[in-house]
C-alpha cells in the first residue's frame, strides 16, 4: 500500500473533517448560484475567495484553525464556480428536444466523471503548469494573500501584528468599496455596464462596452501589463477593424449597438475561436517539455515511494502517486463509457454504438488532457473566471461534431441529424467538465502552493468538491428548467420568460451547423491565420528579449465581449502605472505589495456581493431586487464612470500612503 502522508506531517491540521465539511456545504450554495447567473448572463463568478473568507470567520472559533485548513475549506467550494460552467452546453439538450429535463444520475455522472477526470490531469500539470511557470494565476494570488493576511492576523511579534493588521485593513478597504460600488450598481444608480456605439462614414458600426466591475479593474493589475497590452492588441483587432468591416459589407437597419453586437456575436466571435485554436495548440507545444519533466519527476517520486524513500520525499512534492491517478483516471472512464453507450443505443444511431462509443471514449480521452493543459494555462494568464471556457466548449463540440458525424451520417442518409447533434453535445458536456476541473483547480493549487500546502490533501479535496458540485447542479438545472425554461425549447415552465442560455444556444447552434454543413468555417480560418500570425508577433518579440505580446491573451480579446475585457486592461495598465509610481520610495516593495492585496479585496467584495445578489434573485424571483430607480435611469453611466475612477485613483493613493506610515 502507497503511504503518502509521513511523519508528523499526517497529524498536520489541514484536510479535516469539519474543513470538508464547512467546503461541502458552501458549495452547496455556491453552486445554485453559479447556475443560475450562468444561464442568465452567461457567466459564473470565481468562489474561492468568499469561501476562504467565510472559512476564516467560521474557523476562527477553533483555537487550532490554520491557513491550510482554511486552504482546503477554499479548495472544496471552488468546484462550485468550476462545475456550474456545464450549463454552458447541457441545457442544449434541452433546447434541441433530445431532453426533457435533466436525469439525475446521467447529468451527475457527466459532471462527476468529467470533473475528476480534470482532477487527475491536473497532477502532472502542477508541475508544468504552477510549480515550474511563471504564469500570474491572478485569483490564486488573490487567494493566498486573503489566506494569509486573515491567518496571520494572530502574528507572534509586533512586527508581524503591524504587517498583518495593515495587510487585513488594505484587503477590508478593497473589499468593502467593491461590494458597496457592485451594490449600488444593482441598485441600478449606477449602470452595471457603461458603452459607446456609433455608425461609421460606410455604413458600418462599432463601439465599445465596459462593465464597471472593480473585481475585473483587480484582474487586470493581478495579471500584468503584458497580458492588458496583449488584450488590448485583440480589442483593437476586433472592435477598430474586423466588427466596422463586417457591418459595412452588409449594412443593417436599428441602433448601432444591436448591429455592432449581433456581428460581433454572429461572425467576430468565430474569428476569435479559430485565433484561440491556433495560440492553444502553439501553446500545447510550448508546454510539452515542462510537461514531459513535470511527468517524469512525478514517476521519479513514485519510484522513491516504492523503494521506501516516501519519507524523504518533500511534503510539497507530494501529489497523488502517478499509479493512483492512473487507475483513477481509467475509473473514471467506465461510467463515462456507460452514459455514452446508453445514450445512442436506444435510437437510429443504435448500430454504431459501439464504434460511436469508442470514438467518443478515445476523443474524450486525447481532447480532454489537451483542453485540461490549455484552460489551466489561461487560468494561470487571466484567472479562472474570465477563462474563456466557452472557448474551449467551441473547439470541443467542432471535434466531436466532425468525429460523430464523419461515423453516423452514412446510416441516417440524409435523415433527421437531431441524434447526432445530441449525442456530439453530450461528448462536449464531458469534456467541458474535465475543462472547468483543470480550470479552476489550478489556481487552487497555486494557492496552496503559496500557503505551504500538502498537494495529494488539496487533491483530495478537490475530488471532494467536483462530487458535492455535480450532485447539485441537476437538482437545480431541474428546479430552473420547471420554473424558466430555456429560450427555444419545447417545455411549458411557469415563467413567461425562460432564461437565455446563451452559451449553450451558441454550442448547440454550431453543433448543428458541422452536422448539417453549414458553419462558417471561412471565418474560423481567418481566426487561424490571425493566430498564426499573433504567434509569430510574440515570438519575434520574445527573441529581443524585453517584451511578450502573449497570443492567448489577444485571442481572447476577440472572442470575449468589449464589456470584460475594457475593464481588465484598464487594471492592467494601472497596476502597471501604480507599481512605477512606487518603486523608487524607500517603501516601493511594501506599497507594491499593499497594491496586490487591495485589489484581491476587489475581488473579495465583489465576489461576495455576487453571491448574496445571485441569492436574493432566486429568493424573490426579480431580475433586479435591489432596483431603486428605473433602468433608464439618466445620471446612472455619468455617475458609474465617475466615481469607478476616484474610487481606483483615490485607493491607490490611499495605499501608498498607508505604505508609508508603516
Amino acid at each position: 500500500m502507497t503511504t503518502i502522508a509521513v511523519g508528523r506531517e499526517a497529524s498536520r491540521v489541514e484536510l479535516t473533517v469539519r474543513g470538508v465539511v464547512l467546503g461541502v456545504l458552501i458549495t452547496f450554495a455556491f453552486t445554485a448560484a453559479n447556475v443560475y447567473l450562468g444561464l442568465k448572463v452567461a457567466l459564473t463568478f470565481a468562489t474561492s475567495i468568499p469561501a476562504a473568507v467565510i472559512s476564516m470567520a467560521l474557523l476562527r472559533a477553533f483555537r487550532n484553525s490554520t491557513i491550510v485548513e482554511n486552504n482546503i475549506v477554499q479548495t472544496v467550494a471552488s468546484a462550485a464556480g468550476a462545475m456550474a460552467s456545464v450549463v454552458f452546453v447541457l441545457p442544449g439538450l434541452v433546447m434541441i428536444g433530445a431532453w426533457s429535463g435533466f436525469p439525475f444520475w446521467t447529468t451527475f455522472g457527466i459532471c462527476a466523471a468529467g470533473g475528476i477526470l480534470g482532477v487527475m490531469y491536473t497532477i502532472p500539470l502542477r508541475r508544468a503548469l504552477v510549480t515550474q511557470s511563471n504564469l500570474p494565476y491572478p485569483e490564486g494570488v488573490a487567494a493566498a494573500q486573503v489566506l494569509t493576511v486573515g491567518s496571520g492576523a494572530r502574528g507572534d511579534t509586533a512586527e508581524s501584528e503591524t504587517d498583518s493588521r495593515l495587510g487585513l485593513l488594505t484587503i477590508s478597504v478593497g473589499a468593502i468599496a467593491s461590494a458597496a460600488y457592485a451594490a449600488i450598481a444593482a441598485s441600478r444608480v449606477f449602470a452595471g455596464e457603461v458603452g459607446g456605439y456609433f455608425r461609421t462614414s460606410n455604413g458600418g458600426a462599432t463601439g465599445l462596452g465596459a462593465q464597471m466591475s472593480m473585481a475585473l479593474f483587480g484582474a487586470g493589475h493581478l495579471m500584468g501589463v503584458a497580458v492588458g497590452a496583449a488584450m488590448l492588441v485583440g480589442l483593437a483587432v476586433t472592435w477598430g477593424v474586423a466588427v466596422p468591416v463586417l457591418t459595412a459589407m452588409a449594412p443593417a437597419a436599428g441602433a448601432a449597438a444591436d448591429v455592432a453586437q449581433g456581428v460581433w456575436s454572429h461572425q467576430v466571435r468565430f474569428i476569435g475561436a479559430g485565433a484561440i485554436g491556433v495560440a492553444a495548440i502553439w501553446t500545447l507545444a510550448k508546454l510539452a517539455v515542462p510537461l514531459w519533466t513535470g511527468i517524469a519527476s512525478a514517476i521519479a517520486a513514485q519510484r522513491r515511494r516504492t523503494a521506501g524513500e516516501g519519507a524523504e520525499l518533500g511534503r510539497t512534492e507530494q501529489d497523488i502517486p502517478i499509479g493512483v491517478m492512473a487507475v483513477i483516471s481509467l475509473i473514471c472512464l467506465v461510467p463515462i463509457a456507460v452514459l455514452l453507450a446508453n445514450f445512442v443505443s436506444g435510437g437510429p444511431l443504435a448500430p454504431l454504438a459501439l464504434p460511436l462509443t469508442i470514438a467518443a471514449l478515445a476523443y474524450i480521452v486525447v481532447a480532454g488532457f489537451a483542453v485540461a493543459a490549455v484552460c489551466g494555462y489561461m487560468a494561470g494568464l487571466i484567472g479562472s473566471s474570465n477563462s474563456p471556457v466557452s472557448g474551449m466548449a467551441i473547439l470541443s463540440v467542432l471535434g466531436a461534431a466532425l468525429l460523430i458525424a464523419a461515423i453516423g451520417m452514412p446510416i441516417l442518409h440524409g435523415g433527421d441529424v437531431k441524434p447526432l447533434i445530441a449525442f456530439a453535445l453530450l461528448v462536449t458536456s464531458v469534456l467541458i467538465a474535465v475543462a472547468v476541473s483543470a480550470n479552476d483547480n489550478l489556481q487552487d493549487l497555486k494557492t496552496g502552493q503559496l500557503v505551504d500546502a500538502t498537494p495529494w490533501r488539496q487533491q483530495v479535496a478537490l475530488v471532494i468538491g467536483v462530487i458535492a458540485g455535480s450532485a447539485v447542479i441537476p437538482v437545480v438545472l431541474n428546479l430552473l428548467n420547471k420554473a424558466y425554461g430555456f429560450a427555444g425549447a419545447n417545455a411549458h415552465a411557469i415563467s413567461a420568460t425562460p432564461l437565455a442560455a446563451p452559451q449553450a444556444t451558441l454550442i448547440s447552434t454550431i453543433a448543428a451547423g458541422v452536422v448539417g454543413g453549414n458553419l462558417p468555417w471561412g471565418l474560423i480560418g481567418i481566426g487561424a491565420l490571425l493566430g498564426a500570425a499573433l504567434v509569430v508577433v510574440d515570438e519575434l518579440l520574445r527573441r529581443t528579449g524585453r517584451r511578450s505580446l502573449p497570443p492567448l491573451g489577444a485571442a481572447l480579446a476577440i472572442y470575449l465581449p468589449s464589456s470584460v475585457t475594457v475593464p481588465v486592461i484598464i487594471g492592467a495598465f494601472a497596476g502597471w502605472f501604480y507599481d512605477r509610481s512606487v518603486a523608487k520610495r524607500p517603501n516601493g516593495e511594501a506599497a507594491k505589495r499593499l497594491g496586490v492585496l487591495l485589489v484581491s479585496g476587489y475581488i473579495v467584495g465583489d465576489s461576495l456581493l455576487n453571491v448574496a445578489h445571485a441569492g436574493l434573485i432566486v429568493a424573490s424571483g426579480k431580475s433586479a431586487p435591489l432596483a431603486l430607480v428605473p433602468e433608464d435611469f439618466g445620471p446612472a453611466k455619468l455617475l458609474a464612470i465617475t466615481v469607478y475612477g476616484l474610487v481606483a485613483v483615490s485607493l491607490y493613493l490611499w495605499t501608498a500612503r498607508q505604505a508609508a506610515k508603516a
